[in-house]
């Protein structure tokens, strides 16, 4: 097998390794044996010494390349409260499906009944969740008019 063959298999299984161990950091040196292997079928009599010379600096330029890349365009992050349910819940405005009576009481999230505590409310009135401590929502009523103009906070 031949030099310059020889450094493209490289970059190719560096390529897939990447994909298989995702880290961003393989590709680069999958890039530097490319780019290795292309100048060795420039330079077919280039010795071995200084094809890996060639392959260090490579490695590293691309390496510095990818830093700067990521520092000008970094990847925003996902959805931070992807698997946080309670984390997600802050915020909604829901229906109390028990009166809230001293503080007591359960409130319809989505399609399932939730314990909560909060002011006094009728069943029916809309009120928004503002926190959720250990599997109990805290709720307050809603400000008026939070829904919108001419929209009433309870059935």
């Amino acid at each position: 097998m031949s030099a310059p063959v020889a450094w493209l298999i490289v970059a190719v299984l560096l390529g897939i390794s990447e994909l298989a161990v995702p880290g961003v950091f393989l590709v680069f040196l999958a890039i530097a044996a490319a780019v290795t292997g292309i100048a060795v079928f420039a330079l077919p009599a280039l010795p071995l010494a200084a094809q890996l010379g060639a392959f260090a600096v490579w490695s590293a330029v691309t390496v510095l390349i990818g830093k700067r890349w990521y520092q000008d365009y970094p990847v925003e992050a996902g959805d931070s409260m992807l698997n946080d349910r309670a984390a997600r819940m802050v915020g909604e405005i829901v229906t109390v499906e028990t009166a809230i009576v001293d503080g007591h009481g359960r409130v319809m999230v989505g399609d399932g009944s939730w314990q909560a505590r909060g002011d006094d409310a009728v069943a029916g009135a809309m009120v928004q969740i503002v926190a959720v401590i250990d599997g109990i929502v805290i709720v307050e009523p809603l400000a008026i008019g939070a829904l919108g103009p001419g929209i009433s906070t309870s059935r």
